[in-house]
């Protein structure tokens, strides 16, 4: 699974997260590179979102005085030093023997945000015992609504009870995205990797009951028709509905995850969502959905502040940071870097991410004349076609 030993250090070389991902991909086998580094289709969404931010310019404003500025957020009562969250993504294990643990443990030695995923190859209480150990930063659960709406109760429950402070309920995912990638390498999860917290106490049965519910399952499924997208997957996937129900089984802030829309933003937010995640998962469930950072102006504009907005997708810099909070995020979320970093050099590479995206920001903001992220705003922005002009 690992074809090179973890780096014992930070080599000179590794200045910018981009350089991670010639380390990772050496210490990777084929199966894992093309889970965490393909994308749906063509793969054309996850290069938008990169193009997104490379195509906007900054306009600085010189000999401002920003001395005691800081990046520090507060999302959901808790104090950031900067706005830089780790995103949710499966299976860690396939990437370092420690897998959640040793991301959850950096996280928090920072005291960034981290956001534990269904698919974890840890269990939930694990997790949360390894990110106390690294010190007080927020531990979030992300939530892939189960076929079994118990489970779904039961993992809220778990969650809540290891310290976690807001559920993110990731809704564009209903099925898993056609990437080509991943077929051409037949990926498949190593034995010993698994979704732990799916599991579920094996019930007694008889060969009979068993027969039973296999022909029931049958009969239901040739009543349905025989598409496995429509029949098979789409009866199971999330509705405005299942918000409801969340909302209302859980004490913690919901956060809604894979929004582009924004009626949809507006629709999360009336029925009592506490924030808005603007995603297209990575460009990973389907191809050719706007880049998030271009999806994100619409919806501020029409959220106006009701609740916080994060973004996913395509953060690679500080200036990506600056021009996703001058559009109306209140913090980004990356996934992949944090990975190539975890699969390089474990721990210590999660955290010198962290730490490289808030120098390179803070350097962003000195530079630009702005102190604080409460003044970030389009006018920094050198054409004027991408200002917001709120209502």
């Amino acid at each position: 699974m690992f074809n090179a030993p973890l780096l014992d250090g930070i080599p000179r070389d590794i200045v910018a997260l981009a350089d991670y991902e010639a380390y990772a991909r050496r210490r990777l086998d084929d199966n894992a590179w093309a889970y965490l580094d393909g994308a749906a289709a063509d793969e054309l969404t996850q290069a938008w979102n990169r193009a997104a931010f490379d195509r906007r310019a900054l306009l600085p404003r010189v000999m401002a005085d920003v001395a005691g500025g800081h990046c520090r957020t507060t999302l959901f009562g808790r104090e950031l030093p900067s706005p830089v969250l780790l995103a949710p993504v499966a299976w860690q294990k396939l990437f370092h023997p420690d897998g959640e643990l040793a991301t959850a443990y950096a996280a928090s030695a920072l005291g960034a945000g981290f956001v534990l995923s269904t698919l974890a190859s840890c269990q939930i209480e694990e997790v949360a015992a390894a990110a106390r150990q690294g010190g007080d930063g927020p531990r979030w659960f992300q939530l892939y609504l189960q076929p079994d709406r118990s489970l779904n109760a039961e993992l809220v429950q778990r969650a809540e009870a290891a310290g976690y402070e807001a559920i993110v309920f990731t809704v564009d995912a209903p099925l898993h995205g056609i990437r080509n990638r991943e077929q051409r390498v037949g990926f498949q999860l190593p034995p010993g990797i698994e979704a732990v917290n799916l599991r579920r106490p094996a019930q007694p049965d008889d060969a009979e009951g068993a027969a039973r519910r296999t022909r029931s399952d049958a009969e239901k499924r040739a009543r349905r028709g025989p598409s496995a997208v429509f029949d098979d997957l789409m009866p199971h996937a999330p509705t405005w509905r299942d918000l409801e129900w969340l909302l209302a089984t859980t004490r913690l802030p919901v956060i809604v995850k894979g929004v582009l829309h924004p009626d949809d933003a507006v629709r999360a937010v009336d029925l009592g969502a506490a924030g808005i995640i603007v995603s297209n998962h990575g460009g990973r469930t389907l191809d050719t959905l706007p880049a998030s950072l271009d999806a994100l102006p619409a919806v501020a504009d029409r959220l106006l502040g009701r609740v916080p907005i994060l973004l996913d997708g395509g953060v690679r810099r500080g200036t990506d940071i600056f021009k996703a909070i001058a559009l109306g995020a209140s913090a980004v979320l990356i996934g992949r870097p944090y990975i190539h970093a975890l699969s390089a050099a474990g721990p210590l590479g999660v955290a010198h991410v962290l730490r490289l995206l808030q120098d390179e920001l803070e350097a962003t903001m000195a530079l630009c004349g702005v102190a604080s992220l409460d003044r970030i705003s389009t006018d920094y922005f050198k054409d004027p076609s991408f200002r917001r002009t709120d209502p």
